[in-house]
């Protein structure tokens, strides 16, 4: 029987498709602008029928039917990055969050710690030999799919066909629901003023031939656009947005100095426009690889003059970086900010970098902390930090002492707020 015979005979309705969960399964549901909302929204129709399905994923966009008023003793997240869609449940007590290195999501799958009965994921249509794309996020979905024992795909006729280690045959899948859905989008968001000189602070930093990480958000996107100046430029990151497609096209990445990848875009996912879906879409200057590749400290360190970007919630005075929580509350999680940061700095010429707006809620609040929250996380740890960035400067930390340190940070905190540090620097006699 030919593999498309065989397709054939998968095609069925998405009630059916979601059918094969049954009570007490664990299931992983791909995220970000993949997330597969159909087959979600079906499972969610079938609630009566389960109880205790386990639902682990990384950071689902949208909407999220499964973790509403009404789901309790059905559905549980389990989640490896907490977002919108399920933040309240978390620190409501009804999810969980497993804190974890984004690079090392796919292992738990592959060494059975997260062992995967059904794996819901979103797809390309097969090509002429029967592969299907993951198309905008393969991250930990490729290892899900390879892991469970019953994988069912959202094959979408909008979902664009990316390149690089992002491909699932078709005889891998058990259930096939065909649609023709577009995928959920994310406008580019104007940067503010602040925004725009932290950016500036960080191209300062960056030199032509460096290759990118870069997050999402307003920072990232000053960042680049402060650096347009810049020549050959290179990407290896975890996300791709609009604003790496508008570089690409202005000239200013080129990929032409990388020592890994050249002239190439190494990514994991994207999540923009339609214009980026349809940029992205069969187009060989990316490649899309899973997050044990993408995010792995010793790949992205073979990458000269690599530059990772990445944001926080607050840093106190010896250099200790909160990014996953607000004191006790759960917001976010690890996701790839410490492979980077340790990828770059085993990078020949790399620099990881932190920024962050100096204060929040309109100048009220300094993001520069003597000490963090209680109950905050510790993502980035005061010996991993080399650079701290606000829109006052630039703070170098790496093989400085705590006093020096605090004198550092003090220096790029907000005006307001630099006697308060300097005060309780002296209380902790750090100065």
């Amino acid at each position: 029987m030919s593999w498309f015979d065989n397709y054939k005979k998968k095609r069925c309705s998405i009630d059916e498709a979601v059918s094969v969960i049954k009570s007490n399964d664990r299931i992983y549901i791909s995220g970000n602008a993949a997330s597969p909302i159909h087959l979600m929204q079906a499972l969610a129709q079938q609630k009566d029928r389960l109880c205790d399905v386990e639902i682990t994923h990384v950071l689902l966009f949208g909407d999220d039917p499964l973790s509403k008023p009404g789901m309790e003793g059905h559905f549980r997240h389990n989640s490896l990055f907490v977002g919108p869609a399920d933040r309240k449940a978390v620190n409501e007590g009804n999810a969980d969050y497993i804190p974890v290195f984004l690079y090392e999501i796919p292992s738990l799958f592959h060494q059975g710690l997260l062992p995967l009965d059904v794996a819901l994921i979103h797809v390309s249509p097969p090509d002429e030999h029967g592969f299907m794309s993951y198309g905008v996020e393969c991250l930990a979905t490729k290892a899900a799919a390879e892991t469970a024992k019953i994988v069912v795909a959202q094959v979408n006729e909008e979902m664009p066909r990316t390149l690089g280690d992002s491909f699932i045959h078709a005889s891998r899948v058990h259930k096939v629901v065909e649609t023709a859905n577009p995928l959920p989008e994310l406008e580019p968001i104007p940067f503010t003023e602040v925004e725009k000189r932290i950016g500036g602070n960080i191209a300062s930093l960056v030199e032509d031939g460096s290759t990118l990480q870069l997050g999402i958000g307003g920072i990232p996107n000053a960042a680049l656009k402060a650096m347009f100046d810049k020549r050959d430029l290179g990407v290896h990151t975890e996300m791709v947005s609009d604003s790496i497609m508008e570089a690409i096209e202005a000239g200013v990445i080129t990929g032409a100095k990388k020592t890994l990848h050249s002239n190439k875009v190494i990514a994991t996912f994207y999540l923009g426009t339609k214009k980026l879906y349809e940029f992205i879409d069969n187009n060989p200057t990316f490649e899309t690889h899973p997050t044990d590749y993408t995010n792995h400290p010793f790949v992205v360190g073979q990458n000269d003059k690599m530059v990772a970007i990445n944001s926080a919630i607050e840093v106190d005075l010896t250099g200790q970086v909160c990014s996953d929580s607000i004191g006790t509350r759960i917001y976010s999680g690890f996701g790839g900010q410490v492979d980077f940061i340790r990828g770059a700095t085993q990078s020949k010429g790399g620099k990881p970098i932190i920024a962050l707006p100096s204060t929040a809620k309109g100048d009220t609040i300094s993001k520069i902390v003597p000490t963090l929250q209680v109950g905050a996380g510790v993502v980035t740890t005061r010996a991993d930090v080399h650079y701290v960035v606000t829109e006052h400067g630039v703070a170098y930390l790496h093989g400085k002492n705590l006093r020096q340190r605090a004198e550092a940070l003090i220096s790029i905190a907000h005006p307001n707020f630099q006697q308060m540090l300097e005060d309780e620097a002296k209380k902790r006699k750090l100065l």
